[in-house]
């Protein structure tokens, strides 16, 4: 590739990375809350495609795409509750109802999308959300269109990084989640509500990772169509594992992920004659090779996935 076209390419792939990272981060983020009241919700791959049809259903019937947003997160709330109640209330074993959130998930959505639309060949498709660059910013050369470039769902998912780890490091309600998710019957002595603390953390993560579907059918794509989280929310899931629990090592974790995923795209155009399924492969390969290598050295809260029992002392 010549040096003048090299430039170019760079900065289109870079920007490719930042907005393909972005659904992983907010997933990633949502996993946090949850896994930092204690809740292992391996159910984000389900919470994503529900958000990714509400989204898309409610930017095509309002043609506001802010108001699909805001659909994929009521949606993604709804569904997590019904993990919220089995997991919290019953004390039901986090891990299965977690794969069941990825099996209803999807058929909720399958089946709403044939309903509503019935089985055509015609692509449906909805309103995406303009970019807004930053003024001044973005006329940065080379970075600032790579950095401040982006729809407003974009720059609200990177300025919740900073929110994040100030909310788990400075506020007592940050320090509350952290409390329950490492010793929930000490927790519960100083007078703090466990199950209040670990509703709320359903509800963010719920909202979050809808938002994270949403982004893609809102921001990214233009329809949906099933399959379209493609696995994005057990990626997400790794990107906590790999960040270290922390809000920076989850950005950093989400940066490479989108990084790779980006980089698979470009290198099916590069080389058309290598099979696209064993390019495709790469962000997963990436993900099991990040966490064979850096995810089993440090365990996450110390009430992690396990259920808590008011009664017990």
């Amino acid at each position: 590739m010549e040096m003048t076209a090299l430039a170019p390419f760079l900065q289109d792939f870079l920007l490719s990375s930042v907005r393909m990272a972005t659904p992983l981060l907010l997933a990633a983020l949502a996993e946090l809350y949850s896994e930092r009241a204690g809740l292992v919700n391996i159910g984000l791959d389900g919470i994503m495609a529900l958000g990714a049809f509400a989204g898309f259903f409610a930017s095509l019937a309002t043609g506001n795409p802010f108001l699909g947003i805001l659909a994929g997160a009521f949606a993604g709330i709804a569904l997590n509750l019904v993990y919220g109640f089995f997991t919290v209330t019953l004390c039901a074993e986090q891990i299965v109802f977690g794969m069941a959130l990825n099996i209803l998930g999807p058929a909720v959505a399958s089946f709403a999308n044939k309903a509503a639309f019935g089985v055509t060949s015609t692509l449906i498709v909805a309103p995406l959300m303009e970019t807004v660059p930053v003024p001044f910013l973005s006329g940065i050369p080379f970075v600032g269109p790579i950095l401040f470039n982006h729809t407003p769902l974009v720059y609200a998912a990177y300025l919740l990084v900073p929110v994040t780890a100030a909310f788990f490091a400075f506020t007592k309600a940050g320090l509350n989640f952290r409390a329950v998710g490492e010793f929930p019957k000490a927790a519960a002595s100083m007078g703090i509500g466990v199950r209040r603390v670990k509703y709320l953390a359903v509800v963010i993560c719920g909202a979050l990772a809808g938002v994270a579907g949403a982004y893609l059918t809102t921001c990214y794509i233009s329809t949906y169509s099933d399959g379209v989280v493609a696995g994005r929310g057990f990626i997400a899931l790794s990107a906590v594992i790999f960040g270290r629990w922390s809000g920076v090592g989850v950005l950093l974790a989400s940066l490479l992920f989108g990084f790779t995923d980006a980089f698979q795209l470009r290198l099916q155009v590069l080389n058309p004659q290598t099979p696209y399924q064993l390019i495709a492969m790469l962000p997963y390969v990436s993900t099991l090779l990040a966490l064979a290598f850096f995810g089993i050295r440090k365990s996450g809260p110390a009430a992690n996935g396990k259920p808590y029992y008011r009664e017990q002392r």
